[in-house]
C-alpha cells in the first residue's frame, strides 16, 4: 500500500521488523511533493521512533488476524486472555499493551491481534464506560465557557471533562485518546 494508506493503530513491516503505527501526520509543503510523518513503536523492541514518507512510497501491511478474547488477569509482568471460542489461554507483555493496559478490567472481552500464531496487541473498544473517582467541583460562573478541567477516572487515568461533569458520575470515553465524549446515561 502508498504512505498516504497508513492509519493510526495500524502494525506495518518497516525494516523487517513488525512496527505499530502511533501516529501521523499527512503534510503538503507549499510547493514541495507530499509527506506522511509517522510515530511508529517497533513491537519487538519496544523503541518509539519517527519516520517521513514520501506519499507514494510503498509500505508493507503486516497480516493481523484478530481473535475475541476475554481478559482474565494480570500476573504483574503479563496479561492473561481467554480464547472465547476454544477457551486456549495466551498472554501478552505489558510492553505489548504499552497504554492499553489501562483499560482492561477482569470479564471485558476484546480483539486480541496475532501476527504469525503470536500475540502482538489489543484492539480497544470505540468508547468505554469509566466512573469519575476525582476531579474538582463546578464553579457556577464556568458554565457558560467552554473551559474543560482534569478528572481521574476509577482505573487511574486522567481525562479532560466539561466543568458540569462531578465525581461519581458514570461517563463514555473513547480509550484511544483518552477523550471525553458524553455522560453515561
Amino acid at each position: 500500500m502508498q504512505a498516504n494508506d497508513l492509519r493510526k493503530g495500524w502494525v506495518v513491516v518497516f525494516n523487517g521488523d513488525l512496527c505499530r503505527i502511533l501516529d501521523f501526520h499527512h503534510h503538503t509543503p507549499g510547493n514541495l511533493r507530499a509527506m506522511v510523518q509517522v510515530k511508529l513503536r517497533n513491537l519487538r523492541t519496544g523503541n518509539q521512533f519517527e519516520h517521513r514518507f514520501r506519499s507514494q512510497d510503498e509500505v508493507e501491511q503486516a497480516f493481523i488476524t484478530v481473535h475475541e478474547m476475554e481478559y482474565l488477569y494480570s500476573d504483574g509482568h503479563a496479561h492473561h486472555f481467554m480464547n472465547t471460542e476454544n477457551f486456549e489461554q495466551v498472554e501478552i507483555s505489558e510492553e505489548d499493551l504499552g497504554d492499553s493496559k489501562s483499560w482492561l478490567s477482569t470479564g471485558v472481552k476484546l480483539q486480541v491481534q496475532f501476527y504469525d500464531g503470536r500475540p502482538i496487541g489489543i484492539e480497544l473498544p470505540k468508547t468505554v464506560k469509566a466512573k469519575i473517582v476525582e476531579t474538582q467541583p463546578m464553579v457556577k460562573s464556568s458554565t457558560a465557557s467552554a473551559s474543560y478541567k482534569p478528572a481521574t477516572l476509577e482505573n487511574g487515568v486522567v481525562v479532560q471533562v466539561p466543568p458540569f461533569v462531578g465525581e461519581g458520575e458514570e461517563i463514555i470515553v473513547d480509550p484511544s485518546e483518552n477523550r471525553y465524549i458524553e455522560r453515561a446515561r
